[in-house]
């Protein structure tokens, strides 16, 4: 006994995985189509082959060919231990035979699995726009190893890997430009409808098209890990994740199913008593059972949800599940970050003050030695600086960065702190008073302020003593030229409150904020300090919405009600940590994806009054007695096909002003 325990439970599975695969929505489609050619054939035999006896094995077929399909799910639920609508349909039409009905029978099935196939291949729709993107990338790279190339499987191709893209195929590997010049389109990872174009330095990204010239790559991502392989998975859970009113409605499907059972067996008693034949009786039980069927209430959220999420992704918004397209619906308040959000996030030297004795040249070397570490846009940008002004620079030990304050190091045998005045306060270094004054003057005029300390230091310690070099480098980030009209059309969605939170400070931060049109600009604030802030606006805004690059900003976007990565193409953190990404630094996407979230929610709700309504109808009309089996059937399916039909309306949509091109 205990050995078979075991089989049964390894063997289950894969019956079920079989039956789950063994009809594709064109299939079921052609049994179908055979179901009702044999149904009326069979209707009509008396017509054209009168005595021949071929109505029954005629509605036979009829049967068999559309109750393959219902028959099949209803197998597989039995399996799983799962009673839903399908052993409703089953038992009525079975009924139906019994009590010679064969032709309403017949109908309830043609109908119930037309309704069927055609869902399959609405779910097999969205289902084929991921498996486009997997296609999307070739099976082999031409690998350059030992001074030759060779073409060799992608799935072999290691990182650090040398590999030749040719014009007119798709990039293999996720890597950088180490060699040559290109231009690529795409359109398949951001949604970016304009080739981009690509030099040295420049991201490639595996699926996009090589449009022209001969690029080397260098593979810096296994092909598992690739953003568009990233970008399937993230799509393939989103479509298995539920939503609360889908979750909601698969909760309250097997007491449902045994609430119109026990209403069908009701029915039919009180017919019974009130002296009805037991045939009109147990008829008026099965057309119950039709009427009561929540086959379009359980399809209504999942065709909505599905199709909004693959519209989006077909625009480079990813949605990671149907429970956060709910929830964005519901927002009514947005924070953003500034840095790479708001702003391009490419921000530039626009000059550079030393204090006497400290000369420019040399205090933008020292800056740039230590920033060469740093991750911060700010620090590339002073790494640009002295890279253009053709400056050499030592490497630095003793490195390190204090997120939202600054970063420091040693550099021949000097410490170097660059960043805010926290950054010196934390290790008792005084800011000279030149210094720290021509830092006011340079937010005064709305740029964000690097104080330069540089001071003799031993063990990553600054000398305590007062000398010390210093400057000021004004840094500047220009704002998106979308932001205003975005943040503008957001309100025109709903939007109620819109918040700017920065780690500049409140100088710099103050005219951005006035230029997007923000309710309330919080400056000076450090990585914790944004998550304590975006507590306090959740207080007062409970559905909210953070907005940021998806790398310092983490912590905040995982505390919001929906947190929103932008630029998600190559950014792991952003598919990792936030609810829906943006795959390209466009704020577009911010109003396409809230604009889509509510009406898809619409689509819901329209969908699930349509179904409700119906049932509610059609349970009425049965329990008067005045509802026969084959309307209550035409009724109940019809209204299914209606519900799915709404649901895949959102694959075609566009978005009145910022449709993603």
């Amino acid at each position: 006994m205990s050995a078979a325990g075991p089989v049964r439970r390894t063997s289950r599975p894969g019956l079920r995985a079989r039956l789950r695969t063994l009809l594709s929505g064109d299939r079921q489609l052609t049994l179908t189509i055979v179901c009702a050619v044999t149904g009326i054939a069979a209707a009509t035999s008396d017509l054209w082959a009168p005595g021949a006896g071929l109505r029954v094995p005629l509605y036979a077929i009829s049967y068999v060919t559309g109750g393959i399909g219902p028959g099949i799910d209803l197998i597989r639920n039995l399996l799983a231990r799962r009673l839903d609508i399908n052993l409703l349909m089953v038992t009525a039409a079975a009924g139906s035979a019994i009590l010679g009905h064969w032709g309403e029978g017949a109908v309830l099935l043609f109908l119930f699995s037309l309704s069927g196939a055609l869902e399959r291949r609405a779910m097999e729709r969205t289902a084929r726009t991921i498996e486009g993107l997997i296609e999307l990338r070739p099976d082999t790279a031409l690998v350059l190893r030992d001074g030759s190339e060779e073409r060799v499987p992608v799935l072999e191709v290691r990182i650090g890997d040398r590999v030749r893209a040719i014009p007119g195929e798709r990039f293999a590997v996720d890597g950088i430009v180490v060699e040559g010049q290109s231009e690529a389109d795409e359109s398949t990872i951001t949604g970016e409808s304009v080739p981009v174009e690509k030099a040295p330095g420049s991201r490639i990204f595996a699926g996009t098209m090589n449009l022209r010239g001969s690029p080397i790559v260098r593979v810096d991502k296994a092909a598992e890990e690739t953003t568009l392989a990233r970008i399937v998975h993230t799509v393939q859970e989103a479509r298995k994740a539920k939503s609360s009113t889908e979750a909601f409605v698969q909760r309250w499907e097997l007491p449902y199913v045994v609430s119109v059972f026990l209403g069908a067996g009701l029915a039919a008693g009180i017919s019974l008593a009130q002296g009805t034949s037991a045939w009109i009786a147990c008829y008026r039980g099965l057309v119950l059972l039709v009427a009561a069927s929540p086959c379009a209430v359980v399809i209504a959220t999942p065709a909505a949800i599905l199709s909004a999420i693959t519209h989006a992704a077909h625009h480079g918004v990813l949605f990671k599940g149907g429970v956060h397209l709910e929830r964005l619906a519901g927002v009514t308040a947005l924070a953003l970050d500034k840095t790479g959000t708001i702003t391009e996030g490419r921000p530039r030297v626009l000059r550079v003050t030393a204090v006497p004795p400290a000369r420019e040249e040399d205090l933008l070397r020292l800056a740039a030695a230590v920033e060469e570490r740093s991750e911060h846009h700010t620090g590339h940008a002073v790494v640009e600086e002295a890279t253009r002004r053709s400056l050499t620079w030592s490497g630095v030990t003793e490195f390190e960065s204090h997120s939202g304050e600054g970063v420091h190091g040693h550099v021949d045998g000097l410490w170097i702190g660059v960043g805010r005045d926290p950054l010196f306060r934390r290790h008792g270094v005084p800011i000279p008073a030149e210094a720290g004054a021509e830092a006011e003057r340079m937010r005064s005029r709305g740029e964000t302020a690097l104080l330069v300390v540089v001071r003799h230091g031993t063990n990553g310690v600054p000398d305590p003593s007062p000398q010390a070099e210093s400057g000021a480098i004004a840094v500047a980030d220009s704002v998106r030229a979308q932001a205003p009209a975005a943040i503008a059309a957001c309100r025109r969605l709903g939007i109620r409150h819109v918040a700017m939170l920065t780690g500049d400070h409140e100088q710099v931060a103050g005219p951005i904020g006035r230029a997007i049109g923000a309710d309330e600009v919080r400056a000076g604030l450090l990585p914790e300090e944004k998550v304590i802030a975006l507590r306090e606006l959740l207080e007062r805004w409970p559905s909210l919405a953070m907005v940021g690059d998806g790398v310092n900003d983490a912590p905040a976007l995982a505390r919001a009600t929906v947190g929103i990565a932008m630029g998600g193409a190559g950014t792991d953190i952003a598919l990792e940590t936030a609810d829906v990404v943006l795959m390209r630094d466009d704020l577009r996407g911010i109003p396409f994806a809230l604009w889509l979230a509510r009406r898809s929610q619409q689509v819901v709700r329209q969908s699930l009054t349509l179904a409700f309504g119906v049932i509610g109808v059609l349970v009425i009309a049965t329990l008067s007695g005045v509802l026969p089996l084959w309307l209550a059937v035409v009724c109940h399916e019809g209204s299914t096909l209606l519900v799915i039909g709404n649901g895949l309306r959102l694959l075609g949509i566009s978005h009145p002003e910022f449709e993603p091109a």
